[in-house]
């Protein structure tokens, strides 16, 4: 794996991570008398990052069942629009032709006519 993509996994576990710690701290954390979580804030945490951690795994297994179909679909529209870009380009070098170029081809120029 080249750096790029080992900073681009670390930058976006670090996304996650963040976007998870805030979400369990504001759900969780209502006593900020004391320097320590209470039973119940430490009990919530536990909790809230235990969901998200299981959501963010469920989500990653679809993701990875579902990229190779949507690699395949996105490759064939590729296809089908370079077939269609070829074809109007075949079809608007035909129509810039002059009749008598469409009806008489022209002769080939080998190196021995000269």
């Amino acid at each position: 794996m080249d750096q790029e993509q080992q900073l681009r996994n670390l930058r976006d576990f670090l996304l996650v991570y963040n976007r998870m710690t805030e979400i369990c701290f504001q759900r969780c954390s209502s006593n900020f008398n004391y320097r320590n979580l209470t039973m119940d804030e430490e009990r919530c945490v536990d909790d809230c990052a235990g969901k998200l951690i299981r959501s963010n795994h469920r989500l990653m297994g679809t993701y990875v069942q579902l990229m190779p179909r949507m690699m395949q679909r996105r490759m064939e529209e590729i296809e089908t629009k370079a077939a269609e870009n070829a074809k109007a380009a075949e079809t608007s070098s035909a129509a810039t032709m002059t009749p008598q170029e469409l009806q008489s081809p022209q002769p080939l120029v080998t190196p021995t006519d000269t």
